[in-house]
């Protein structure tokens, strides 16, 4: 069972940046690939990063690519999002999510395990 308890969400203007963290429990969490996703109000939930269990695959939803990168300490039980050049488009409810199946997917509905969300807000 893995626990996953997400911080670092504010407000900031266009152009600023924010740095995510998800704290996991449990003694798997450096065997699970993790993926962070975003829902913004009525909007489906969608995927936005995803990295393996070693951090040595990522990949990204092309409207963050370059912006935003992912990372993981897995002697921390910690995954990070970096987001620079922030556009109120990327306002949403960010969620981290894992899944006990180590291939990349960017369906939400194939994660097992999911954070309680934090909110980015993000002003013109």
């Amino acid at each position: 069972q893995v626990q996953l308890v997400e911080s670092g969400g504010g407000s900031v203007q266009a152009g600023g940046s924010l740095r995510l963290s998800c704290a996991a429990s449990g003694r798997t969490f450096s065997s699970y690939p993790m993926a962070w996703f975003r829902q913004a109000p009525g909007k489906e939930r969608e995927f936005v990063t995803f990295i393996n269990w070693s951090g040595g695959f990522t990949s990204y939803a092309d409207s963050v690519k370059g912006r935003f990168t992912i990372s993981r300490d897995n002697a921390k039980n910690t995954v990070y999002l970096q987001m620079n050049s922030l556009k109120p488009e990327d306002t949403a409810v960010y969620y981290c999510a894992s899944r006990r199946a180590g291939i990349l997917s960017t369906d939400p509905r194939t994660y097992d395990y999911w954070g309680q969300g934090t909110q980015v807000t993000v002003s013109s």
